[in-house]
């Protein structure tokens, strides 16, 4: 327990002059999974199928194999109960990725909120505040939704707003 957090918060510190570009990456994932299961914890009733949509987006964003995304869950579950904000995690998202990337993540966590095929308004807030936090435009905020949304369709889920 004591290592995993010691992991954790070693992650979050800025990175160090000679730090390898791999070292750097650890972070970014961090963060990244830290959002995602925000937006899985904005749904009082979140189940199986949010879990899975955030394992499925951490796969697909780092090609990581199982139990590095597990582990990597496990840290950004932690994280999100010791955080105050979105602050720390946006900013180092904000510091290492471009504006695609950045676009990528907010229609993965869109991915997550639609997972139960119900849009709650708590979830849209924290989606809003992150991508507001990510200075992600408005319009590529709302093609992600869109691009989630149909991905939902296609999947032969009927995503409900609510």
């Amino acid at each position: 327990m004591l290592r995993t957090l010691k992991d954790l918060f070693d992650a979050l510190l800025p990175p160090q002059g000679g730090a390898a570009p791999a070292d750097d990456e650890h972070p970014l994932q961090l963060a990244t999974a830290v959002l995602l299961v925000e937006v899985l914890r904005a749904d009082a009733r979140f189940g199986a199928a949010e879990r899975r949509a955030v394992v499925d987006a951490l796969k697909e964003k780092f090609a990581l194999a199982d139990d590095e995304v597990e582990r990597l869950f496990e840290l950004a579950e932690q994280a999100v109960r010791d955080a105050s904000d979105y602050f720390r995690f946006t900013s180092r998202i904000n510091e290492g990725f471009d504006m695609a990337r950045k676009v990528r993540i907010i229609e993965l966590m869109w991915r997550v909120a639609y997972a139960d095929g119900c849009l709650s308004a708590h979830e849209q807030h924290v989606m809003w505040r992150i991508a507001d936090l990510l200075h992600v435009p408005h319009g590529a905020y709302v093609h992600a939704k869109m691009r989630a949304r149909d991905a939902m369709v296609a999947g032969g889920a009927a995503p409900v707003d609510g």
